[in-house]
């Protein structure tokens, strides 16, 4: 058994197997290093920004992966009253929540944005692997889904070595696979983040099996502004941050792509509503707290939470 703890992608990586060979981490790690060069919204020289600078110019060939992230990406983005957009870049860039410069735009900025904000707007050619952002000032930006590819990439790639057992944090967002080590039942016992205090303070445990436990909330990333807060969570029809009642969504599911699409998607939604779709969809479950500091889960896991 060995673990390793790295410092990639803006947040701290947790990786940890019951394998014999080192060199199995090594590996995960020069991967993981790939994917922060390749996905990234934020570093110049990325092969996804290398497809944001030919926006309005030309279509760019694009790695597989980049690729098949892009195209998910695109579904998603499409599906009505979804919360998702990959194309969201030129908000996200516009406001920087997150960042040291993060700032209030002005109305007229934010009514520019909206304009070339509409995912159908990313032509995807699959024989030739080019992705072109049809209209000039376009950014895409996979961070609401990134996390959650690269954890599904890692622990595949850690059961095609041979491992019995393993596990990836990627700064909150969590992939289990085989059994927790120490554990009579062999399940893994997953903190879920009080999004009213401190990270690392608690308000619930979800015991899971070979699964994925993803967390969105408005605690993660957020500033002030004239006495009032603002997180990163943006709502594509406004421009602004989403008017929610949900502190944090938090999905039990097998892979942890489904898990990064499912806390983005219901974001918008009352929490009934998300619960009522929860209940409704198959192999995806969750818990939410709201503003007013209530939780309430899915039924699929009753008998699976200790609060």
């Amino acid at each position: 058994m060995s673990e390793r703890t790295l410092q990639l992608m803006g947040t701290v990586i947790k990786l940890w197997i019951d394998h014999p060979k080192i060199e199995v981490l090594d590996n995960a790690e020069r991967r993981l290093e790939e994917f922060e060069h390749r996905f990234s919204a934020n570093a110049e020289d990325s092969e996804l920004m290398s497809v944001n600078h030919q926006a309005g110019i030309a279509p760019v060939i694009v790695d597989k992966e980049l690729f098949e992230l892009i195209k998910i990406g695109k579904k998603q983005s499409l599906i009505p009253d979804s919360s998702l957009n990959i194309a969201i870049g030129p908000l996200i860039q516009e406001w920087r929540v997150g960042f040291s410069d993060a700032k209030y735009p002005s109305f007229e900025k934010i009514q520019e944005k909206l304009t070339v904000i509409d995912p159908r707007n990313i032509q995807l050619n699959e024989e030739k692997q080019t992705v072109f952002l049809t209209r000039p000032g376009m950014l895409l930006d996979l961070g609401a889904l990134a996390k959650g590819y690269f954890a599904d990439k890692i622990i595949a790639d850690f059961k095609n070595a041979g491992a019995k057992a393993a596990f990836i944090d990627l700064g909150g967002n969590v992939l289990t696979y085989g059994s927790a080590p120490q554990r009579k039942d062999g399940r893994w016992r997953i903190g879920i983040q009080n999004p009213f205090l401190p990270r690392g303070n608690y308000v619930a445990v979800v015991n899971v099996d070979s699964e994925s436990v993803v967390t969105s909330g408005v605690y993660e990333r957020k500033f002030e502004w004239q006495g009032k807060s603002y997180h990163h969570i943006f709502d594509s029809q406004t421009g602004y941050p989403i008017q929610t009642d949900l502190a944090s969504l938090t999905i039990v599911s097998k892979k942890s792509l489904d898990g990064e699409i499912w806390t983005t998607r219901l974001f918008g939604k009352k929490p009934q509503e998300v619960l009522t779709e929860l209940n409704r969809v198959e192999g995806i479950d969750g818990l939410l707290i709201t503003t007013d500091q209530q939780l309430a889960y899915s039924d699929g896991l009753k008998g699976r939470i200790e609060v």
